[in-house]
């Protein structure tokens, strides 16, 4: 994994050279990890266009620093991005990106208060866009997630059931998750029953499953970091014509979206290929969040599948196809899958039947 990241560093470096500083100060953790294989609660990374990489952490994560990222300095010191701020001013440098989107306006001052003599420069989202391509590893991780998941689904499945709550089905299901080998939940377990399937976020509560229900569970195992997502819609009982109707129709939006998803495609266009059709059957207004969005180190990241993105997928994107029509006071649909964009078609990563399971 250290020649993974060690390449990270050096795409990162060409990119921040392009932008014309001297380094970046990495501060976000979730990036930190990606650069480092560091996963702490208080890191920053020091990343050089020329000399040494830097990685600084407390004393906590120290020895776990040495050993994730050998062939970078490590510096102690629990004041991280201070640190690696005078560090970088004593090795010459004179721009230092940074980080906008994490970096607050008041540490902002207070870094720049240290008068080191160095401009900050913000750099925008420069790691979340190398994080959107992934390699073969972090997709082998992401496929051992969603198999896990996959599993948990299944072992769940005999207690769906009318009487019990969703509050019980959202236990047990994250129960199945760990007991199978995740590390942890990759978000809160979603379980939507009846009326509640309207609410795409639905806190899982104490309603009880009754016959005629449409429930949707939303959930997802992770695995050394890596997120899993998977949405299926069962029905307790016989389902009446307009579920089955609904269902059916939410079923052909994903397929189309998850056939769509193929590098070059545009974001806009494999969102499109499930909202046109919804919107022709007369739910436009009921689909009201976008397709999908990137997986990996985080549940939700780069790139969104909505009407308003731009951009194209390339090769080895994940994704998710997660297209779903709510109506209030009645219940819901969705259906989603992790996938990945590859040259030769979409690889699905979740598989569980999309058949419309009565139970």
């Amino acid at each position: 994994m250290g020649e993974r990241q060690r390449e990270r560093r050096r795409a990162l470096a060409a990119a921040v050279e392009a932008a014309g500083a001297d380094a970046l100060l990495v501060t976000r953790l979730v990036n930190v990890r990606y650069l480092t294989g560091l996963n702490s609660s208080n890191a920053a990374a020091l990343i050089r266009v020329d000399g040494p990489d830097l990685l600084c952490t407390d004393g906590r994560y120290a020895g776990t620093a040495e050993k994730v990222a050998s062939d970078m300095e490590i510096v102690v010191d629990r004041s991280t991005d201070g640190t690696l701020v005078g560090l970088a001013a004593d090795a010459g440098a004179e721009t230092l990106g940074f980080e906008p989107h994490d970096l607050t306006v008041e540490r902002h001052a207070e870094l720049a208060a240290l008068d080191h003599g160095i401009a900050f420069k913000p750099l925008g989202h420069l790691v979340e866009e190398l994080r959107v391509v992934k390699d073969e590893g972090e997709i082998d991780l992401l496929r051992r997630a969603c198999e896990i998941t996959d599993e948990a689904f299944e072992a769940l499945l005999p207690s769906i059931r009318p009487g019990i709550t969703e509050r019980s089905l959202a236990v047990e299901l994250d129960r199945h998750m760990i007991d199978f080998g995740a590390d942890g939940l990759a978000f809160d377990t979603i379980v939507a029953s009846g009326p509640n399937g309207a609410i795409p976020h639905h806190s899982p509560g104490p309603r009880e499953l009754a016959s005629g229900d449409l429930v949707t569970i939303d959930f997802g195992a992770l695995v050394g970091g890596y997120h899993a997502d998977m949405t299926r819609t069962v029905a307790v009982g016989e389902p009446a014509d307009w579920q089955r109707e609904l269902y059916e129709l939410v079923r052909r939006a994903q397929r189309a979206a998850v056939e769509a998803a193929v590098p070059g495609a545009e974001y806009r266009a494999v969102d499109a290929a499930a909202r046109d059709m919804i919107t022709e059957a007369g739910f436009g207004d009921d689909f009201p969040h976008g397709l999908g969005h990137g997986v990996g180190l985080e549940i939700h990241e780069a790139p969104l599948m909505s009407p308003r993105t731009t951009g194209k997928l390339v090769d080895r994107v994940p994704i998710t196809a997660e297209p779903g029509v709510y109506l209030a006071g009645r219940g819901g649909v969705r259906i989603e899958d992790t996938l990945v964009a590859r040259t030769g078609g979409p690889e699905l990563l979740t598989k569980t039947t999309k058949d419309l399971l009565v139970l």
